[in-house]
């Protein structure tokens, strides 16, 4: 499969991760043209970090794997949806999400 009509805009896409059944997100990272081919070769989440420069594999020290049931683009091809499989907190801090922060909320400022 060719992959770089996800590359037009960038060297790096967006690639949302959401837990299968509940279909909770559970963290946003990204993805190059390698960590991509490696997600879809192995079955497990592959990011690229920004920071340190490399790729990385989800759970690789902590244990906490993603495993792949299903990769979705949006309508523009510069966005991934990845279902997961989720074997233990998808964030480093322990939370089961990294979006457990709630800055607003309509019924708090109702």
């Amino acid at each position: 499969m060719d992959l770089e009509c996800y590359f037009k805009k960038g060297e790096l896409i967006p690639a949302i991760i959401v837990e299968h059944g509940t279909g909770e997100v559970l963290m946003l990272a990204y993805m190059n043209r390698e960590s991509l081919a490696k997600t879809m070769q192995t079955g497990y989440t592959w990011f690229y970090s920004r920071s340190r420069k490399k790729l990385w594999n989800k759970g690789e020290t902590s244990g906490h794997t993603q495993r792949v049931l299903k990769i979705t683009a949006d309508c523009d091809d510069d966005t991934l949806l990845i279902e997961v499989e989720q074997k233990g907190p998808a964030c480093h801090t322990g939370s089961h999400s990294c979006f457990y922060k709630e800055i607003w909320s309509e019924e708090n400022h109702g």
